[in-house]
């Protein structure tokens, strides 16, 4: 990838993708694969894949295809899978015990090395072997091991002042699971994930699929 170079977030979306799929290629003993035969299992057309790939040098070899464990790993180093992020959770709630629990985190280069709430109920106990802390007990908490992501699962209405707070405290990158959009200046990067709208992504597609097999219904 040229220094300077403007990757589009379509492309940078379409990542983790690339990713997953290599992946299992991989643990199908799959060697190497054309981009045709990669579009086949993604579901997108193999000039994508190509346009998407030379984004970041290209990778392939004409005649050839791709090298799968090859590409695994320049896709992973791309996606900073290999960079370690040391990652906290903020909310020891429901959202933030499921994402506690998932194993896949650590595979993909973020390591959970702490959870924090300020309820006395969940305070001391254990989440997949990580000690939940009181929210008093973050800020040494922080400067004594090096953060790179905070993940808040935390009320809305205390959102705001959570992410202004670890932010303050060093730490440039947020994944938020509140209903907020977060936006928190130019040396911070946050993920504002809404679960909602795909669910309902998914509901505008159940419903348009019930309105064709209706029509064709209507038609036969």
């Amino acid at each position: 990838m040229s220094e300077g170079k403007k990757i589009s977030v379509a492309v940078i979306r379409r990542l983790p993708r690339y990713f997953r799929y290599l992946s299992d290629l991989l643990k199908l003993d799959i060697k190497r694969l054309s981009s045709r035969e990669l579009s086949q299992r993604m579901g997108i057309t193999a000039s994508q894949i190509r346009q998407d790939l030379n984004c970041f040098g290209g990778f392939g070899q004409q005649g050839y295809g791709y090298n799968v464990e090859n590409l695994f790993e320049e896709v992973g180093k791309i996606l900073g899978t290999d960079q370690g992020f040391k990652c906290i959770i903020i909310g020891a709630g429901n959202m933030g015990n499921a994402l506690a629990n998932y194993e896949n985190f650590k595979r993909r280069g973020f390591e959970m090395i702490g959870i924090f709430d300020v309820d006395p109920k969940k305070v001391g106990t254990y989440i997949n072997n990580i000690k939940v802390r009181h929210m008093d007990e973050l800020d040494d908490f922080v400067k004594e091991n090096h953060v790179d992501i905070a993940i808040l699962t935390v009320p809305n209405k205390y959102i705001i002042n959570t992410a202004k707070r670890v932010t303050a405290l060093g730490i440039k990158g947020i994944w938020n699971f509140s209903p907020t959009d977060l936006m928190l200046g130019d040396d911070v990067v946050v993920e504002n994930v809404h679960l909602s709208d795909s669910l309902m992504v998914l509901g505008y597609n159940l419903k348009e699929k019930r309105k064709q097999m209706e029509e064709k219904k209507g038609a036969d």
